[in-house]
């Protein structure tokens, strides 16, 4: 029982350290993998001794197989074939040509300036081909660059992966059996990736067809369901060859991604929990077996040599992969910097370590104090760095972003979307209705007449390219649905929608469940009625301009029109740069914002005063009047707090 029980406090300290590691990375926005190394290190034997992972014994290596198998799972799930498509050329080149030259690099700059002997060299040449999705993907979501350069970052992490674990199979295998030639170390690289792929291919197919099919299990089932399949995938494929499962469970992940499931936004996230959770909990416990004196005890020779593998080797690689592929020297040098090793380089050499001490085969500990070292490197260097780097490169598409795709024709969608043209921004419509496409077509707006979830006319469109995606049709529960795609397919700058209330019960004016989807304009807009005062001329489009005198005063006054139902935040111009007012949004001085109040009088009435009937509203530039004019009628209460506050200086400008 005392056993049982010191297993699994080892098992509680992993987990619980794992997942503070990660709480920590996410508030300060920096890569978790360098918390979960810190944590590992400062918790195991050469820190405070709590941590033992050899006390795990066989059942360290179940831990790390299975982990391994969930994440290059998910990687594989999360993986975007129409990006992969566009870069598919340089993709397959540094899978494969950059697998070769990192392997020859890496091994002579271990052998010359590590001082390994030639074997040990390519063993750990081998294991740091790969670059790991588990940093890869945190940091992209991080530092945001274009897509082109994202999807072969995140392509090449997912995909050279089980390449690298193979290959650094075989060529232990070379080691541990020394008779063995180089046409069978080729042989058993082939046979591991080919069966391997063909089992993922034809598993993931079947998976996805039967989750199609079984509209009997519960959303929550299905997820489980997934989880035991891609287990059941790869013990398969291990079983017919040793260190196949990898690439199996890669390949089912791309095949089930690719599948079209209606369950595919649950399912991501029930496997990127379980990503999370592995790695968390792999990287402590890995780290806690690692002893600083191995590493101290490698010298300046093996700092040379992971140096060497960052600023030599790695941009040769990517040159000579994407010689032709049309990136710029921008991006190209972006792709050098970045190539962080993660938890497949640290798993397996942690278990290749083991396996050579237990031949009696000198290097097994010099190899992974050599891998953590390069792991160690790669992350505080390259990942610490990575955001000014493409800062520097200019490749933040975020910065300099602007134009509006507009989901949803309607009178007020056409009139947001007349404001963004005004200002000399791109902007287009996208709507099922052919009558509403027709009428922005006569407003001389671009507009496509097809479902804003087609993710095609979404690129035709130049979604990749706009700040801001917005989601304004007349069903609320759709528009929500459209922003959540937006953000999980193209993850646009700016997302807004209308829609009625947060899903999760909070309150509306919040980010929706954390996927950058804002409420638009106002808390419940009832864009029915909205769009029947702009047809019905019921409405003046105004401006105004937060002055920092009196700031406080103006705030209160349009939040009393607002929550009056008189007025509607369209548009804030905010240093230049014009973006969709949102239900939080938090006024600052200087800000001009765009509006339309309603104004119920009469037609013949706004005639008569000089009022224009049209529909096709404009801002104009009037002369300065000295309040926001307040439509009656107001909400009593608000408007003698506004009165008993100390008037600011204010401007207004609307249309007569």
């Amino acid at each position: 029982m005392e056993g049982s029980f010191e297993l699994t406090l080892q098992m509680v300290i992993a987990v619980c350290a794992g997942i503070s590691a990660q709480v920590i990375a996410e508030y300060l926005k920096v890569p978790s993998i360098v918390f979960l190394l810190i944590f590992g290190v400062a918790l195991g034997s050469d820190g405070l001794g709590l941590l033992h992972p050899q006390e795990l014994g066989v059942g360290l290596e179940v831990i790390v197989a299975l982990s391994v198998a969930v994440i290059l799972f998910e990687g594989g799930l999360n993986l975007n074939l129409r990006d992969l498509g566009k870069v598919s050329g340089s993709l397959r080149n540094l899978v494969t040509l950059g697998t070769l030259i990192t392997l020859l690099g890496g091994g002579m700059a271990a052998h010359w300036l590590g001082e390994f002997p030639w074997s040990i060299a390519f063993l750990y040449a081998a294991l740091v081909v790969v670059t790991g999705p588990t940093v890869i993907g945190p940091l992209l979501k991080q530092v945001k660059v274009d897509r082109r350069v994202a999807a072969l970052l995140e392509g090449e992490g997912v995909l050279i992966d089980p390449v690298g674990a193979i290959l650094s199979v075989v060529v232990l295998d070379t080691i541990l059996n020394s008779e063995a030639g180089a046409s069978a170390a080729i042989v058993g690289l082939g046979l591991r990736l080919g069966i391997g792929g063909v089992i993922g291919g034809i598993g993931g197919w079947l998976l996805g067809l039967f989750l199609k099919r079984a509209d009997f299990l519960s959303e929550d089932l299905k997820n489980l369901v997934v989880l035991a399949g891609m287990l059941g995938l790869f013990g398969l494929a291990q079983t017919i060859r040793s260190e196949s499962g990898l690439m199996a469970t890669v390949v089912a992940g791309i095949v089930v991604g690719a599948s079209s499931l209606p369950e595919e936004r649950l399912l991501r996230r029930f496997k990127g929990q379980l990503t999370v959770l592995g790695v968390s909990v792999l990287f402590v416990l890995l780290s806690a077996d690692l002893s600083i004196d191995s590493v101290f005890a490698l010298g300046w020779g093996s700092v040379f040599t992971v140096l060497a593998l960052m600023t030599l080797v790695r941009p040769v690689s990517v040159s000579l992969c994407t010689w032709n592929s049309g990136l710029n020297w921008r991006q190209k040098i972006f792709l050098s910097w970045i190539a962080p090793k993660g938890i497949v380089s640290a798993s397996v050499a942690s278990l290749f370590a083991i396996l050579l001490t237990e031949r009696g085969i000198n290097g097994g500990d010099s190899i992974k104090a050599l891998v953590f070292l390069t792991i160690m490197l790669t992350v505080f260097l390259q990942g610490l760095t990575a955001r000014w780097v493409a800062k520097w490169l200019q490749l933040n598409p975020q910065e300099k972003a602007t134009g509006a795709v507009i989901v949803g024709c309607n009178p007020l969608g056409r009139l947001i979307a007349r404001l963004f043209q005004e200002q000399g921004e791109e902007v287009v419509l996208i709507d099922t209705d052919p009558e509403a496409c027709e009428k922005a077509e006569e407003e001389n707006l671009r507009v496509f007449q097809s479902s804003g979830l087609d993710v095609e006319v979404l690129e035709e469109a130049g979604i990749e390219s706009v700040g801001t995606f917005l989601a304004m049709t007349k069903n609320g529960e759709v528009n929500l649905v459209l922003a959540q795609r937006a953000v999980e397919e193209f993850a646009p700058p700016r997302v807004v929608a209308v829609f009625p209330r947060d899903p999760q019960g909070n309150a509306p004016n919040n980010k929706t469940n954390k996927t950058k989807v804002h409420q638009a304009f106002v808390p419940q807009l009832p864009i029915k009625t909205w769009n029947k005062y702009i047809v019905e001329g019921q409405v003046k489009l105004g401006t105004t301009t937060l002055k920092e005198s009196g700031l406080a005063f103006q705030r209160a006054h349009l939040q009393a029109l607002i929550r009056a139902g008189e007025l509607v935040p369209l548009l804030i111009e905010r240093q230049g740069s014009l973006q969709v007012a949102s239900a939080n949004e938090t006024w600052q001085a200087n800000d001009q914002i765009i509006y339309l109040l309603h104004d119920p009088r009469p037609k013949l009435l706004k005639r008569l005063s000089g009022g224009s009937s049209s529909s096709r509203l404009a801002v104009e530039k009037l002369p300065e009047v000295e309040e926001i004019p307040i439509s009656e009628p107001v909400e009593e209460k608000a408007v003698k707090e506004i009165a008993n506050k100390p008037k600011g200086g204010k401007e207004a400008k609307v249309e007569g």
